[in-house]
């Protein structure tokens, strides 16, 4: 007999909604996350349009800043998209994570404190950390040990690796856009997250240096004479691919499923989208693999040509295309803010 419908492995944003989505459909779930307490991470912390009513729909409204759209720039050029499809939000990561906590805390998942050493599965089910569920939902982030576990780990190539690094700056945020700067080693992400504070997360190539870099944007400069809100946090590298996105009972949700790039932020929002979608697939209302698929094709293939360009001698003319254009500009954003 199983113990609970699901086990999610991972107790960051994306495995809370995977739990609160289980919850929701009547589902027994148990968290298995080493972790105690708010989790923080490396990220830009802008949730696109797309992402707002998924997290509505879980009964999760976090604090923010509305986000109305993005901003390309360079020292010289700007190219502005106002989105189309509604207002994203920029929110702190430990404010989205305290806020998804809260929801699954009164909903009765089950939180173990845990890592998991072994994945072990049958026809009827999956035993890992000591708890035997019907279903297991791998939701461990770029690193997945489940992803390891469960024979899906394909190796991502070292060519292009790319790291993410963040800091908060106490100022008023000066745009209701978020700002994406182009230097000529990295990317910028300027994002509004309350009256008083904004997020500066840089990504690039390895051992780009944070304060260089910005110093280097004649926009941003005098952040870094600004005293940080918070210490400097890395992530990746962000490359990371699996064969598959499940096995046998096993699913791979958010960055755990293989991850192209954070260029484009839709993380999160694809995220929230595939754990609605194992959900339905341990319901048998769907099949995962193929909606997996579908849910993140305009996500692989437009964040892949992006990531081409911004790794290639392409790179100084992205900004300027993007300004001669915009519709153009403006119908590849729409796509990934959906």
């Amino acid at each position: 007999m199983n113990d609970v419908d699901v086990i999610v492995v991972g107790g960051g944003p994306v495995g809370l909604a995977s739990a609160i989505e289980a919850r929701l459909a009547g589902l027994t779930v148990a968290v298995v996350e080493p972790r105690e307490g708010v989790i923080d991470k490396a990220c830009g912390e802008g949730l696109m349009p797309g992402a707002v009513p998924l997290l509505a729909r879980l009964g999760v409204d976090p604090e923010g800043m509305p986000l109305r759209g993005v901003s390309y720039n360079t020292p010289r050029r700007r190219a502005d998209h106002l989105f189309m499809t509604g207002v994203g939000r920029g929110v702190r990561r430990t404010a989205l994570h305290s806020a998804l906590s809260a929801r699954a805390e009164a909903l009765g998942v089950e939180r173990v404190v845990a890592r998991v050493g072994s994945v072990e599965q049958d026809a009827d089910g999956v035993v890992a950390a000591g708890i035997r569920g019907s279903w297991l939902f791998g939701a461990d982030g770029l690193h997945s040990t489940v992803r390891r576990l469960a024979g899906l780990e394909r190796g991502a190539p070292r060519s292009r690796r790319r790291f993410g690094l963040t800091r908060h700056f106490a100022v008023e945020p000066w745009s209701d856009l978020v700002e994406i700067h182009w230097a000529p080693r990295a990317e910028v992400y300027v994002t509004p997250l309350a009256p008083d504070l904004v997020g500066v997360s840089l990504l690039g190539a390895p051992r780009t240096d944070f304060d260089e870099t910005i110093e280097g944007i004649p926009a941003l400069a005098r952040l870094i004479g600004l005293s940080s809100a918070t210490g400097l946090k890395g992530a990746g590298p962000f490359r990371q691919r699996a064969s598959a996105p499940s096995r046998g009972r096993v699913l791979l949700v958010g960055d755990a499923s293989g991850y192209v790039d954070a260029i484009t932020g839709e993380g999160l929002r694809l995220g929230f989208d595939q754990a609605r979608l194992a959900v339905g697939h341990a319901r048998g209302e769907l099949e995962y693999d193929r909606e997996w698929r579908r849910a993140t094709r305009d996500f692989r293939v437009l964040t892949s040509r992006l990531v081409l360009a911004a790794t290639s001698p392409a790179r100084p003319a992205i900004v300027p295309l993007a300004r001669m254009l915009p519709g153009l500009y403006g119908s590849v954003v729409e796509k990934l803010a959906r």
